[in-house]
């Protein structure tokens, strides 16, 4: 089956959306500095990019988690990295009752030893629930996870 790939445009920047990506993290639309004028699940289509000046929309377009969402200026067409570049260092970050985000380029090494490079922002399953560990797919809403 193919990949679910939707743009939403307000003529500077197109926010890029891949539903198969999203774990539900919430941070687009439910958190203090986020932008549910722009991202609002309960609405169709849930993406208005007119919502916020396009400087704020990139902003929190680098907050997602799992790289659900990325953007690229228009008319560039060129993917544009969300998060941080490859020369910056890694950062931790332990969401509450969620994943664990390291933002930056790492090099991932999988339980048979293959490595792997993995840039932007990376969601790491911290309730072992996930069926795609050590990635976050979203099962700590469903488990209702809470650090201890």
């Amino acid at each position: 089956m193919a990949e679910i790939i939707k743009e939403y445009s307000n003529g500077e920047v197109t926010i890029v959306w891949k539903p198969a990506l999203c774990i539900h993290s919430r941070i687009c639309w439910q958190n203090s500095d986020s932008l549910p004028e722009v991202f609002n699940p309960s609405e169709k289509p849930w993406i208005k990019p007119h919502g916020a000046p396009t400087t704020r929309i990139m902003e929190q377009v680098k907050r997602c988690p799992s790289g659900a969402l990325s953007y690229f200026l228009n008319p560039d067409k060129e993917a544009t990295s969300l998060s941080t570049s490859q020369s910056e260092n890694a950062r931790v970050e332990i969401l509450p009752n969620g994943p664990l985000l390291v933002h930056g380029t790492i090099n991932l090494k999988d339980k048979s030893g293959e490595v792997s490079e993995k840039a932007g922002v990376t969601a790491f399953c911290r309730c072992g629930q996930s069926a795609n560990k050590p990635f976050c797919d979203g099962s700590h809403l469903a488990t209702q996870f809470q650090d201890a």
